[in-house]
């Protein structure tokens, strides 16, 4: 389940760290500290999953490669 790329970043406009999981669209996560974000983030990535899970969505595979932004 933990194998997704994390993405974390400061946003200097909420004052807070971000976490993304880009190949589980929609789902991410904030927190005051870098831990607190991190922590926040699996247990959204493990509500992701069970909500796929629940409704019968597909859930991607993670890709076990870095993902490319441009």
């Amino acid at each position: 389940m933990d194998k997704y790329e994390i993405i974390i970043y400061w946003s200097q406009e909420d004052q807070l760290f971000i976490c993304e999981i880009p190949e589980l669209p929609g789902c991410s996560a904030h927190g005051g500290s870098q831990e607190k974000a991190l922590k926040n983030i699996k247990d959204a990535m493990q509500l992701w999953i069970d909500t796929a899970k629940e409704f019968g969505d597909i859930i991607p595979e993670p890709k076990k490669r870095r993902l490319m932004f441009a």
